[in-house]
């Protein structure tokens, strides 16, 4: 993945271009088809999400909770806090999504201590929402 694509998303706003090199290191951007089902409630935790382009429809329980769109990003709760999926997550529409992994994940966590800050942050908001 390219840094300046990353440039971009408001999540990684504020990062040196060194960090986002090392960042696009840890990341792939891949295509999903809409009707894509790119996470299930209930099941293990395996990667982190950002939108690109597209959007995307949250469930929980059965019931929608949330439309996601770009620069949205999901995975993160079952990556820092629960290791399972307390949502999933379909394609509404074709997209583009940013995808870090597990082992990319932790070493993000460890090595950007500030990204991590932002996503627990975020935890914290849409838990308590």
């Amino acid at each position: 993945m390219d840094a300046k694509q990353l440039e971009g998303v408001g999540l990684f706003s504020g990062l040196s271009k060194q960090e986002l090199g090392q960042l696009a290191q840890w990341t792939d951007e891949i295509s999903v088809a809409e009707g894509e089902e790119l996470a299930t409630e209930g099941r293990f935790a395996h990667e982190f999400f950002v939108i690109e382009e597209g959007s995307a429809e949250v469930t929980q329980d059965g019931g929608r909770i949330a439309e996601l769109g770009p620069g949205d990003f999901f995975g993160e709760i079952g990556l820092l806090e629960t290791e399972r999926r307390t949502a999933s997550v379909v394609a509404t529409s074709p997209m583009r999504v940013i995808v870090i992994f597990q082992r990319e994940f932790k070493q993000m966590e460890r090595e950007m201590p500030g990204i991590a800050d932002r996503l627990r942050s975020a935890i914290r908001a849409r838990l308590d929402g």
